[in-house]
Protein backbone atom coordinates (compact mmCIF):
# COMPACT_ATOMS: atom_id res chain seq x y z
CA UNK A 1 0.00 0.00 0.00
CA UNK A 2 1.20 3.88 -0.84
CA UNK A 3 2.63 5.41 2.33
CA UNK A 4 2.43 9.55 1.91
CA UNK A 5 6.24 10.91 2.78
CA UNK A 6 4.96 13.50 4.38
CA UNK A 7 7.11 16.05 6.72
CA UNK A 8 9.49 19.34 6.57
CA UNK A 9 12.35 17.84 4.78
CA UNK A 10 10.14 16.40 1.69
CA UNK A 11 8.20 18.80 1.42
CA UNK A 12 11.04 21.31 1.35
CA UNK A 13 11.23 23.66 -2.13
CA UNK A 14 14.86 23.04 -1.68
CA UNK A 15 14.54 19.07 -2.51
CA UNK A 16 14.67 17.95 -5.94
CA UNK A 17 12.08 15.60 -5.83
CA UNK A 18 12.37 15.19 -9.56
CA UNK A 19 14.79 12.13 -9.79
CA UNK A 20 11.63 9.77 -8.49
CA UNK A 21 9.21 8.76 -11.56
CA UNK A 22 6.54 9.82 -9.09
CA UNK A 23 6.65 12.97 -6.71
CA UNK A 24 4.29 10.83 -3.77
CA UNK A 25 3.89 14.05 -1.47
CA UNK A 26 2.33 15.57 -4.84
CA UNK A 27 -0.06 12.57 -5.14
CA UNK A 28 -0.57 12.22 -1.77
CA UNK A 29 -1.50 16.26 -1.90
CA UNK A 30 -4.31 15.27 -5.15
CA UNK A 31 -5.36 12.55 -2.44
CA UNK A 32 -5.92 14.09 0.26
CA UNK A 33 -3.36 11.69 1.91
CA UNK A 34 -5.94 8.74 1.03
CA UNK A 35 -4.05 6.11 0.68
CA UNK A 36 -6.32 3.62 -0.76
CA UNK A 37 -7.60 6.74 -3.14
CA UNK A 38 -3.44 6.76 -3.86
CA UNK A 39 -3.75 3.23 -4.62
CA UNK A 40 -6.81 3.23 -7.28
CA UNK A 41 -5.15 6.39 -8.70
CA UNK A 42 -1.70 4.50 -9.56
CA UNK A 43 -3.35 1.43 -10.64
CA UNK A 44 -5.43 3.45 -12.99
CA UNK A 45 -2.64 5.70 -14.40
CA UNK A 46 -0.25 2.19 -14.77
CA UNK A 47 -2.96 0.98 -16.92
CA UNK A 48 -3.77 4.39 -19.00
CA UNK A 49 -0.14 5.74 -19.45
CA UNK A 50 1.01 1.93 -21.02
CA UNK A 51 -1.73 2.35 -23.59
CA UNK A 52 -1.69 5.92 -24.68
CA UNK A 53 1.82 5.30 -25.00
CA UNK A 54 1.22 2.19 -27.16
CA UNK A 55 -0.88 4.32 -29.06
CA UNK A 56 1.30 6.99 -29.54
CA UNK A 57 4.11 4.36 -30.87
CA UNK A 58 1.47 2.93 -33.42
CA UNK A 59 -0.17 6.11 -34.85
CA UNK A 60 0.27 7.60 -37.61
CA UNK A 61 -2.81 9.83 -37.95
CA UNK A 62 -1.37 13.34 -36.28
CA UNK A 63 -4.30 13.80 -34.18
CA UNK A 64 -3.83 11.06 -32.71
CA UNK A 65 -0.46 11.42 -32.29
CA UNK A 66 -1.14 14.73 -30.44
CA UNK A 67 -4.12 13.78 -28.95
CA UNK A 68 -2.56 10.89 -27.62
CA UNK A 69 1.17 12.67 -26.07
CA UNK A 70 -1.49 15.82 -24.65
CA UNK A 71 -3.35 12.63 -22.66
CA UNK A 72 0.13 11.25 -21.62
CA UNK A 73 1.32 14.94 -20.41
CA UNK A 74 -1.83 15.84 -18.65
CA UNK A 75 -1.89 12.30 -16.65
CA UNK A 76 1.36 12.54 -16.03
CA UNK A 77 1.27 16.17 -14.19
CA UNK A 78 -2.07 14.96 -12.68
CA UNK A 79 -0.01 12.16 -10.46
CA UNK A 80 2.90 13.63 -10.09
CA UNK A 81 5.17 12.21 -12.90
CA UNK A 82 7.14 15.17 -13.52
CA UNK A 83 10.02 13.11 -15.39
CA UNK A 84 7.36 11.44 -17.95
CA UNK A 85 5.05 15.04 -18.27
CA UNK A 86 8.18 16.77 -19.53
CA UNK A 87 8.97 13.51 -21.82
CA UNK A 88 5.52 13.61 -23.35
CA UNK A 89 6.02 17.64 -23.35
CA UNK A 90 8.98 17.50 -25.31
CA UNK A 91 7.55 15.04 -27.91
CA UNK A 92 4.70 17.23 -28.56
CA UNK A 93 6.50 20.37 -29.11
CA UNK A 94 8.66 17.68 -31.48
CA UNK A 95 5.81 16.88 -32.95
CA UNK A 96 4.00 20.28 -33.48
CA UNK A 97 7.19 21.99 -34.67
CA UNK A 98 8.00 18.74 -37.28
CA UNK A 99 5.83 16.54 -38.10
CA UNK A 100 6.83 13.98 -36.57
CA UNK A 101 8.04 11.84 -33.82
CA UNK A 102 12.21 10.63 -34.12
CA UNK A 103 12.64 7.24 -32.80
CA UNK A 104 15.21 8.58 -30.20
CA UNK A 105 12.46 11.06 -29.01
CA UNK A 106 9.98 8.22 -28.69
CA UNK A 107 12.56 5.92 -27.22
CA UNK A 108 12.90 8.20 -24.41
CA UNK A 109 9.60 8.71 -24.08
CA UNK A 110 9.03 5.12 -23.67
CA UNK A 111 12.21 4.64 -21.30
CA UNK A 112 10.22 7.02 -18.71
CA UNK A 113 6.81 5.50 -19.26
CA UNK A 114 8.31 1.96 -18.12
CA UNK A 115 10.70 3.76 -15.48
CA UNK A 116 7.30 5.13 -14.35
CA UNK A 117 5.30 1.29 -14.52
CA UNK A 118 7.78 -0.23 -12.74
CA UNK A 119 8.35 2.14 -9.81
CA UNK A 120 4.22 2.10 -9.49
CA UNK A 121 4.76 -1.91 -9.50
CA UNK A 122 6.95 -1.44 -6.59
CA UNK A 123 5.17 1.02 -4.81
CA UNK A 124 2.04 -1.03 -4.78
CA UNK A 125 3.74 -4.47 -4.69
CA UNK A 126 4.54 -2.71 -0.79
Amino acid sequence: MVQPRLGPVLDSRRVDRTNRPLDLVFLARQTMGNRALECEVLRMFETQVALYFERVAAATDPEQITLGLHTLKGAARGVGAVALAEQAKAAEEEFAAAGRIEEETLADLGMAVSEVVGYIGAILSE
